[in-house]
């Protein structure tokens, strides 16, 4: 790829508190070479070569989505018009998940993918759990959904973590996998092993990591072949921890101790793990979390939207959790939302401000969420960094006098004009360059709902 310079009216380079003006950021083969802040003042463009792409506004690293389920975006505006919690709320998703095969599967998350470039997402950790047929019997090809996935992707034109599920059981005391849920499950954790190790796609914007769905889902004497796994082919493992009270009661009555217990207990903690979720830990499993440098994914469109609680994230972030962000289920694609639920959620919890400054929520959305994917050198607007970028307004009727520090405050997915990921742009005035997101929305969720 040619040398591509582009002038960012405002960026916000690594360690700085705000961001700066007048920045010249050049790339080439996908990675930044350089990013200069200019001096001597004068309007923005002087002394800059007439090939720079001019950014106006405020540019930051891609957004790093931790936390997917690409196909819970068909469930948005259909599961408000009733009473109910997040296991009422999961039988609907179950209704969804019947319906998926590899080609609706890669056209729903394409599209999906695709309002995530939209909103400045670079990056996406998949946690996927949906492998085999409705019935449980796999495809001819058992990785086939998986490989939808990767497509997707692909078309998308963002990077992928494809954290392939374990899903063998449907309770903590190991009841069987029944109607959908069959069609998660490999019977074991050792033939989930051979399938994931089957699935090496070559494309240069994917990595496949691995992921516990819950304590609930594999038994107790498997989690540690998970987690080995993993650690053996030094890829990310992700486990939803702690999402609802109920798991925590179950996980107690069974095995006598918290699910973060029981996954320190069997060695899946540790730096490279991300408990995600997290919402009702005890203050001992806090501790477990921070001590291990365990990270912790923080989904709070999600956790709000199915009345799942609001989680201990400063006291985590104090541990020694590191601290990422995702959409999840997709109630909303929107990391600026996200980010900023973080601290607005924490002064509802405790009644006081000022839990999260904006730097701690930008690192949260960018460089953290990024090395929970496996993508360690990516996140920052630094020479010998992938060239990913995202362009905010600060003209609109959203952030129209908004200094550029507050745009985690103040921006929605909405104000992002350009993204550019490994330095191809992907998004330009707003627009996706290669998907009719509406359109493809529109027509893969009516696929999968009618």
């Amino acid at each position: 790829m040619p040398l591509t310079r582009w002038l960012a009216e405002y960026a916000w380079l690594p360690d700085d508190a705000e961001p700066t003006p007048d920045v010249l950021i050049e790339a080439t083969d996908g990675r930044f070479t350089a990013v200069t802040p200019l001096t001597g003042g004068g309007p923005p463009a002087a002394g800059v070569e007439v090939d720079a792409v001019r950014l106006p506004g405020l540019t930051l690293p891609g957004l790093a989505n931790a936390h997917s389920h690409a196909f819970h975006r068909a469930l948005r505006g259909r599961t408000h018009d009733r009473r109910g919690d997040f296991w009422s709320w999961r039988d609907l998703m179950y209704t969804v998940a019947a319906r998926l095969d590899p080609d609706s599967y890669l056209a729903l998350a394409r599209a999906t993918y695709a309002e995530m470039a939209l909103a400045g997402i670079t990056c996406v950790g998949e946690f996927h759990y949906l492998h085999h047929g409705p019935d449980g019997t796999p495809y001819d090809d058992s990785n086939a959904m998986s490989a939808a996935l990767v497509e997707a992707a692909a078309h998308a034109g963002i990077r992928l973590t494809l954290l392939d599920a374990a899903y063998l059981t449907a309770t903590v005391d190991g009841e069987p996998l029944v109607g959908p849920q069959r069609r998660f499950g490999d019977g074991n954790a050792l033939r989930w092993a051979d399938r994931v190790a089957a699935f090496r796609p070559e494309d240069g914007h994917v990595q496949v990591g691995a992921a516990i769905h819950s304590v609930r889902a594999v038994p107790a004497d498997q989690l540690a072949t998970v987690a080995n796994l993993a650690e053996r082919a030094g890829v990310p493992l992700h486990v939803h921890v702690s999402e609802q009270p109920a798991e925590n009661d179950a996980c107690r009555a069974v095995h006598g101790r918290t699910p973060t217990r029981l996954l320190a207990d069997h060695g899946v903690l540790g730096p490279h793990t991300t408990a995600v979720h997290a919402t009702h830990p005890t203050a001992a499993d806090v501790a477990l979390l921070g001590d291990s440098r365990t990270g912790v994914c923080l989904c709070p469109t999600t956790e709000r939207d199915l009345a799942d609680g609001i989680g201990p994230a400063r006291r985590l972030a104090e541990a020694g959790s590191p601290l990422s962000l995702g959409s999840d289920s997709h109630a909303v694609v929107d990391l600026f939302e996200e980010a900023r639920a973080v601290e607005l959620d924490e002064r509802l919890r405790t009644r006081r401000r000022g839990h999260f400054g904006a730097v701690e929520l930008l690192a949260a959305a960018t460089v953290t969420g990024h090395a929970a994917l496996g993508w360690a050198d990516a996140g920052r607007l630094a020479a010998g960094f992938r060239a990913d970028l995202v362009t905010v307004r600060l003209d609109s009727a959203r952030t129209a006098g908004v200094p550029p520090v507050g745009v985690f405050f103040a921006a929605t997915a909405a104000d992002v004009t350009q993204v550019v990921v490994d330095g191809r742009t992907v998004v330009a005035d707003g627009r996706h360059r290669t998907v009719d997101v509406p359109t493809e929305l529109r027509d893969a969720i009516a696929e999968v709902t009618s």
